[in-house]
């Protein structure tokens, strides 16, 4: 009589080695050679000690009339170990095989539909310029303040829809979005707001993920102060060097506001460190600095 019940602790131990460590270094390192010997090697192994454990256990522990050999044990030990591997590790491998089809079909569906709601959403788009250019149209040609600010708010539009689509888009345009978007947000202000915009040197050829710098410039703009008394000032300074973007966005501000305006700026940077931390990794630096009635912000970041 043998100690058939061994047979499980071998065959889980190969199967555990084999997935778990000669598939993912051998067979996924495209190493073949050792794939198949160091199979071969622990299954042999394996069925050397179940033939010793068996042997011993059927002297010592069992009355058995016939007790087989060493090499009769062993050879069963290799065929049975093998043929149970086998069926086992083939079978985890097409159930893991399934299931990585049926998250490929899945993910290629949510795929499709996107990309038809995505051209589903290019209809407005078009739609809403052709609105803007009647309205343009109708606009009396002797209001050159409001055809301006159409076409302001129309190239906003624009860039957001269509250049926006990207990852990164070139500095130079997301420069030109922010000077289209402070002489837009300029004409919703009264004249007692001064609006300081200086762009120093940029560099040629940097890119930058959209959008990240219009966060701090609505801040800027929303929190600004309206003191009837005392100047109300909004100074922004962007420049390069050595591929590093600078970024200095001040406003005054009003201490009844503070609270109201920690609170919201707060969401508006948390959001922004959030794609500065998924995009920029370690290769950024966002501060800030609040006082009475001032409120700064400045952004380093590594564009190379």
């Amino acid at each position: 009589m043998t100690i058939e019940f061994c047979y499980l602790i071998f065959i889980t131990a190969d199967y555990y080695a084999i997935t778990n460590f000669i598939v993912p270094k051998f067979l996924l390192g495209k190493k073949y050679a050792l794939f198949v010997s160091t199979i071969i090697t622990v299954i042999a192994a394996s069925a050397c000690l179940r033939a010793l454990v068996a042997l011993q256990m059927n002297l010592h522990f069992f009355n058995t009339s016939q007790i087989a050999d060493f090499a009769t044990l062993y050879l069963n030990s290799i065929i049975n170990i093998s043929l149970w591997v086998l069926l086992v590790t083939v079978g985890k491998m097409l159930i893991d095989r399934i299931q990585t089809q049926l998250q490929v079909e899945l993910l290629g569906k949510e795929r499709v539909k996107n990309e038809l709601d995505y051209l589903k959403a290019q209809i407005n788009p078009h739609a809403l310029f052709n609105s803007l250019n009647t309205i343009y149209g109708h606009i009396d040609k002797s209001n050159q303040v409001a055809r301006n600010i159409l076409l302001q708010f129309s190239e906003l539009l624009r860039y957001q829809l269509y250049d926006c689509a990207a990852e990164k888009v070139s500095l130079e345009k997301e420069i030109e979005y922010v000077k289209n978007y402070v002489a837009f947000q300029r004409l919703r202000k009264d004249e007692k707001l001064v609006v300081c915009l200086e762009i120093g040197t940029i560099e040629r050829g940097l890119q930058i993920a959209p959008l990240l710098l219009v966060v701090l410039i609505e801040n800027a703009f929303k929190f600004a102060s309206n003191f009837s008394d005392k100047e109300n000032k909004i100074r922004i300074k962007i420049f390069t060097k050595e591929n590093i973007l600078h970024c200095s966005f001040f406003n005054t501000k009003e201490v009844q506001h503070v609270s109201a305006a920690t609170n919201s700026k707060g969401i508006g940077i948390a959001n922004l460190k959030r794609r500065l931390e998924l995009l920029y990794p370690g290769t950024y630096k966002l501060t800030s600095n609040s006082e009475n009635e001032v409120y700064e912000t400045n952004l380093i970041l590594d564009l190379t």
